[in-house]
């Protein structure tokens, strides 16, 4: 159905232990003509003292050196193509640019963690984000940094899971009114495509929210602005995650009037029909 999950972590990101040989087993076992590797790089990263080991700082080195011998030894196999996600938030985005240019990456997704650089405020993962201020408020203020940090950077090829707070708001009772962030989203949106870059359909939400990030109504709002970039990924941080909920998504996009999804080589998109 597709042809590759575009984001999945090893053990190079700080929050998994999953082996790269089981990654592209899995990739090969279910039909994958691509391996993705877009292991999390978040800068300057606010350590939470509780978990010193969540630095979130990726050894470019380590990772390219053995990325490269498996590209090598699975070649007759599969390809394996090698992406970073790149958390971003304002502080930072001058120099993701930078780092963008200084490898040869296939495929980098744009992800926003955190607001700022803090733990307290910052991070949508911790239920500190949302005091003192609505849930309304406390969404609206990271779709905000978002669109913010597209037209601070153009280090990244798609952004990813757009609506991330939807997780861990600590109000289960607190539904999104899509309608509440309309105008911000729209913005977000159009600079996204106008300076040509895509969106990711994370199927992490499922388990998560019910259903994958973004949104549905963000989703048809991409469409309605021409939005043609999509590429799909399951955020696994163990192998049997891999491609969770992709048949979910391939039925969504249909639904949608989708054509194609995207894949990255070398930092451009290729796309695929459904």
């Amino acid at each position: 159905m597709f042809l590759a999950d575009c984001h999945v972590h090893s053990s190079f990101s700080s929050d998994s232990s999953e082996s790269p040989e089981n990654i592209i087993q899995t990739c090969i076992d279910r039909g994958f003509k691509y391996a993705y590797f877009t292991d999390h790089h978040d800068m300057n990263f606010p350590v939470n003292s509780n978990n010193p080991d969540m630095d979130f700082q990726l050894d470019f080195e380590a990772y390219f050196k053995k990325l490269s011998q498996l590209k090598e030894l699975y070649k007759n196999k599969i390809e394996i193509r090698i992406g970073v996600e790149q958390g971003i938030c304002p502080e930072i985005a001058d120099k993701i640019s930078a780092l963008s240019d200084s490898y040869p990456f296939d495929f980098i997704i744009g992800s926003s963690h955190l607001t700022n650089l803090s733990i307290e405020n910052g991070d949508p993962y911790y239920p500190s984000y949302y005091e003192g201020r609505t849930n309304v408020e406390a969404y609206r203020d990271y779709f905000e940094t978002e669109a913010e940090n597209v037209a601070l950077t153009d280090g990244f090829d798609v952004y990813g899971h757009i609506d991330y707070p939807i997780r861990y708001c600590p109000d289960k009772d607190f539904v999104f009114n899509f309608k509440d962030y309309a105008d911000i989203i729209e913005t977000l949106l159009k600079r996204l495509i106008e300076k040509g870059k895509g969106i990711e359909i994370n199927t992490a939400g499922i388990t998560k929210i019910g259903y994958a990030h973004p949104h549905i109504e963000i989703l048809k709002m991409y469409k309605d602005l021409n939005g043609e970039i999509i590429t799909i990924g399951s955020d696994a941080h163990i192998s049997e995650n891999i491609s969770y909920g992709f048949d979910q998504v391939h039925t969504l996009l249909n639904e949608l009037g989708f054509k194609y999804y995207s894949l990255y080589k070398d930092r451009k998109p290729e796309f695929i029909s459904l």
